[in-house]
């Protein structure tokens, strides 16, 4: 049985649009300014890490993750797509889905190192929602 613990960001509701879920992941649209159609899928059960999954759980995870990603590349074109799953801050098993442009602050380095510029695009609330229409159409066929 999972336990909810108090510190945990990943065991609480998302601040962020929920996108779609089910009985074990939830996708949010993180949208960061500097980042347009960053998502993340998340587990909503506490789990540290992929091989605590059960194969069949693992597969459906990363078949999630791979839509997200295919979603993303078709729909804003960026130049790279980064997939992450870093937990070292919260042990809660989740993966960053994050388009990369040459004009993002940070490219071609990681998001999380020193910025090098500061140019940031937010997708608007339509571009939002049909990006996350296309992500829930994918995600229900």
């Amino acid at each position: 049985m999972d336990k909810k613990l108090k510190n945990c960001s990943l065991c609480l509701p998302s601040e962020y649009p929920l996108i779609w879920s089910n009985s074990d992941l939830r996708v949010v649209l993180i949208n960061d300014n500097s980042y347009p159609g960053y998502c993340r899928v998340e587990s909503i059960h506490h789990v540290k890490e992929m091989t605590d999954l059960s194969n069949t759980n693992r597969q459906e995870f990363m078949r999630i993750v791979f839509i997200i990603e295919s979603v993303l590349r078709i729909h804003l074109t960026p130049e790279k797509i980064n997939l992450a799953t870093l937990g070292n801050i919260t042990p809660h098993l989740h993966w960053h889905i994050i388009p990369r442009y040459k004009l993002d602050n940070h490219f071609p380095k990681s998001i999380w190192s020193d910025p090098k510029r500061f140019e940031k695009k937010e997708l608007s609330e339509a571009e939002s929602l049909i990006l996350i229409a296309l992500i829930q159409e994918k995600l229900c066929n």
